[in-house]
């Protein structure tokens, strides 16, 4: 297994742990030295980071895989699911937000899925990468908020309310192109259009050239 998908299963580890972390609860007693909220959010942070790192370095050493394509996104999911899902249960974000952007991760797997059933890419939407950065801003904010540092909560509340706008839009987005990839399957290229109506103008007019011919030869 190349570093990128290295870097790809670590990511998947990191998130039970996390979850253990923010939901355990320790009464007192700091895991090496430091806040359980300190510890959750370093954690989220390096499976964050490792989600530019692989992708970075498979681009950059050309180390891309049919295995690493499929991973990736998975694990992202998986990472943030674990995240919201969490803080939903820690009373730090609102359920509907999360639902939201949880919708949204699914709805468009979904459509990629179809998309690549059909034989056609479904291109990623710019809007997806602000949500991303919002939702990393929004989870980071509210686990080291949840100390009673109300400014952070603030931050991470406003984050995750950019995160839940952009869900939306990038959503929205993402089906405008899954429709516009269905009427460019529907509708074939004009120089297609164009070869299958003289094919049928030529076999419709054989039978008659046939029966000319027929009535010469008598």
């Amino acid at each position: 297994m190349n570093l990128p998908n290295s870097l790809t299963v670590g990511r998947i580890v990191l998130v039970p742990l996390l979850v253990v972390v923010l939901l355990t609860k320790f009464n007192g007693w700091e895991p090496f030295g430091i806040s359980k909220e300190l510890l959750a959010a370093g954690i989220f942070a390096v499976a964050s980071l490792t989600d530019w790192a692989d992708g970075y370095l498979a681009r950059r050493r050309k180390q891309v895989t049919g295995f690493g394509q499929w991973m990736d996104p998975l694990a992202d999911k998986l990472l943030v699911t674990a995240a919201l899902v969490s803080l939903i249960q820690m009373g730090l974000a609102p359920s509907w937000m999360v639902v939201v952007i949880l919708g949204r991760e699914f709805a468009v797997t979904l459509l990629r899925a179809v998309a690549h059933a059909r034989g056609q890419a479904l291109p990623a939407s710019p809007i997806g990468k602000v949500k991303m950065v919002a939702q990393v801003i929004a989870i980071l904010a509210l686990i080291l908020g949840s100390q009673q540092d109300k400014r952070l909560l603030l931050v991470g509340l406003i984050a995750l309310w950019a995160a839940t706008v952009a869900a939306l839009v990038s959503a929205a987005d993402y089906y405008r192109h899954f429709n516009t990839l269905l009427a460019s399957r529907a509708l074939p290229p004009r120089e297609v259009q164009d070869g299958r109506e003289s094919r049928e103008t030529m076999n419709s007019t054989r039978p008659a050239d046939d029966a000319a011919g027929k009535r010469v030869s008598a």
